[in-house]
């Protein structure tokens, strides 16, 4: 990298303090031109920053440098922590920028030089881009996982399993002509190793649907007859109003996401259409689309009220729920039934309660869950592939190509081969100063 970048690294002005991080080989340089010396590495050092061009004082600021290639970036990085004002921000990028090789920052320009000069593994960086957008307990801790190196890790003891097999199969080939009994005792031996690795990760991949949802949020379906009060119930667990509520029947047409956080846990509420038979051709497609959301949620609450106690077809993940238990409970009603009111709030806390245990049974935290991006799962999916059609090879050539192959797979994830069209579709999900 020959260009300096520079950006405001903290929140949105204004602000208590703000942090302009500063990287790139003129970085040092900056801080010289601005502070008039370049303090110690590593200590904050309190600096008058002046505007090279016109002398004028931009602010008082702590200043940190820290040298490469041991920085964040991996390349000489300083950091001007400012008062937070726009005035004062936007003076001080000002004169950063009008130094020559100088530019303004582009959304995740730092981590890229961060991957670029190996401080990061490219499951490094999309952990850190998750924690970025981490809203819960359970997506911080993923990501924290992932940004910490546990991926990466992974996926090289993975590989080199594959590389002392594959050690193992070039064996072969040397005793394959002189010694026909001690390859015929590596490959029998190389062929239960390689079943034995392909089940281990065929379980990890079948696992990696939790992960996903961790990241995601678990979908919950909300459905019911029309005025039940479904969107009621979805702005009570929402604590805001994102449903609109009429006494109109049908007012619901299209599927409403709405995230909430249950005990740490990432969830989406889906308010649905009403189910019943309709003519309205709008209507009813609002219908279908509620039929087919139920269909792929992880959980559907299923919706009656106190005055029409008739649920939806009924299906294995649902939870059935009485609306408007206010009204008064009707009689002869199921022992699994929790009884609530959107109204008044009575059951409310129950209800999240349940929730809550149930989401948390479901993603099981606490148990490693990392294969949670599509890239990461269709690695691990090649490398299985690979290892199995290892095992099924008739001749040591093909196993070894196989091995090869799977060794490919596993060095993908840490960004070590073929990843040079993902990189600007990763990057471009960080804020600029990240």
């Amino acid at each position: 990298m020959t260009d300096t970048i520079a950006a405001l690294a903290s929140g949105r002005p204004p602000a208590a303090l703000a942090v302009i991080r500063i990287s790139g080989p003129a970085a040092f340089a900056v801080v010289r031109a601005l502070a008039g010396r370049l303090p110690p590495p590593r200590r904050m050092s309190l600096c008058r920053l002046t505007d090279p061009a016109s002398g004028a004082w931009l602010d008082s600021a702590l200043v940190v440098t820290f040298p490469g290639p041991n920085s964040a970036s991996g390349e000489d990085l300083a950091e001007l922590h400012l008062h937070g004002g726009p005035a004062v921000i936007s003076g001080v990028l000002a004169a950063v920028t009008a130094l020559p090789d100088v530019r303004l920052a582009e959304p995740g320009d730092y981590t890229r030089r961060a991957f670029a000069n190996g401080r990061m593994d490219l499951a490094q960086v999309e952990g850190l881009a998750d924690l970025v957008a981490a809203e819960t307990a359970s997506q911080r801790d993923q990501a924290l996982a992932l940004a910490g190196g546990a991926l990466g890790r992974l996926a090289e003891d993975w590989r080199g399993r594959c590389l002392d097999v594959l050690a193992q199969a070039e064996a072969g080939l040397d005793f394959a002509e002189e010694e026909d009994d001690v390859a015929e005792r590596l490959d029998e031996a190389a062929r239960k190793e390689l079943l034995a690795m392909a089940g281990d990760l065929a379980r990890l991949i079948a696992d990696s649907a939790r992960a996903a949802r961790i990241r995601h949020g678990l979908a919950i379906a909300v459905t019911g007859a029309p005025n039940v009060g479904k969107s009621s119930l979805v702005n009570a667990l929402a604590m805001r109003d994102v449903s609109i509520v009429t006494a109109i029947a049908g007012t619901t047409r299209d599927a409403i996401e709405v995230p909430i956080d249950l005990g740490g846990v990432a969830a989406v509420l889906i308010d649905t259409a009403g189910l019943r038979d309709t003519d309205d051709p709008v209507e009813a497609e609002g219908i279908a689309r509620a039929r087919r959301r139920a269909a792929d949620a992880d959980l559907v609450i299923a919706v009656a009220s106190a005055d029409a106690p008739a649920w939806p077809e009924v299906q294995p993940k649902r939870l059935l729920l009485l609306n408007k238990a206010d009204l008064g409970l009707p009689p002869g009603l199921p022992g699994d039934v929790l009884a609530v009111s959107a109204a008044t709030g009575e059951g409310l806390a129950e209800l999240r309660d349940w929730l809550s245990d149930w989401a948390h049974s479901t993603i099981r935290p606490g148990e490693p869950a990392l294969l949670s991006h599509a890239r990461h799962r269709a690695a691990f999916t090649a490398a299985e592939a690979a290892l199995r059609d290892a095992a099924d090879a008739a001749e040591p050539v093909l196993r070894a190509e196989a091995l090869r192959a799977a060794a490919h797979a596993f060095g993908r994830i840490a960004g070590r081969v073929a990843v040079d069209d993902v990189l600007d579709r990763i990057f471009s999900r960080f804020c600029i100063g990240k």
